[in-house]
């Protein structure tokens, strides 16, 4: 396939996605209908813009992580919604390698920061990720670099997930019952033992075996006579 063949796909597919029914297709078409100025000069126009502003422009960072997120989530939510299963294979390895890329990022964002096109290059590496071609960037270095590192160490990555998992819910168990524990240590120094010998039926009422003066029956003592 030569570079002339590359170009005229991705301008049909550029076209394609200006003219289907889609929520970026109907803001076009309002602003077509409202300006005068067809939909294509439009677009170019808006990421001419986008371009400029990432390279110029204050928190281009939030912009280019929304340019990440924000398509790719919508047409996940399409792919979950239908019955074709090859579109949810193709966003799912968008995720993969958006995550192994976000990581990445991590680490070296405070030395490629200062670079001037940072986040210009950042948003045409992601456009090429999620750009609707066979080549596109998620499937390639899927593909080249993240499949064959995933099945080399597959069998040590599951074996330390099981050995963390087990130590995980062993120290969950052991802090539920040391909480358990304190809990009933401290409710038991909270309890007066006035208020738990007035619990107690044996210590305040009477034993019904115990004889009880009857006051009709029974005679006053006799006193001792006067001997005086």
């Amino acid at each position: 396939m030569g570079f002339a063949e590359i170009l005229g796909g991705l301008r049909e597919r550029a076209e394609r996605l200006l003219t289907e029914p889609s929520p970026l297709s109907a803001v076009l078409g309002r602003l077509e209908e409202s300006t005068g100025v067809r939909r294509k000069i439009l677009a170019l126009g808006a990421v001419s813009l986008t371009g400029l502003y990432l390279v110029y422009g204050y928190g281009a960072s939030l912009l280019c992580n929304l340019i990440g997120f924000v398509y790719p989530a919508y047409y996940s939510v399409k792919a979950i919604e239908s019955e074709n299963k090859e579109d949810d294979t193709k966003w799912l390895t968008y995720w993969v390698v958006y995550g192994v890329f976000s990581l990445g990022e991590f680490f070296s964002d405070i030395f490629l920061y200062w670079f001037p096109f940072y986040y210009a290059f950042k948003c045409l590496f992601l456009l090429w990720c999620m750009a609707p071609v066979a080549w596109n960037g998620s499937q390639v270095i899927y593909n080249r670099v993240v499949r064959p590192l995933f099945l080399r160490h597959e069998a040590a990555v599951d074996g330390m997930m099981n050995d963390l998992s087990g130590k995980a819910m062993s120290a969950a168990e052991a802090m539920t019952r040391e909480v358990l524990c304190t809990l009933v240590k401290n409710q038991s120094l909270l309890t007066p033992p006035s208020a738990q010998m007035g619990r107690d039926p044996q210590k305040s009422l009477p034993s019904p075996a115990d004889p009880q003066p009857d006051p009709r029956t029974d005679t006053p003592p006799e006193r001792p006579p006067f001997l005086g």
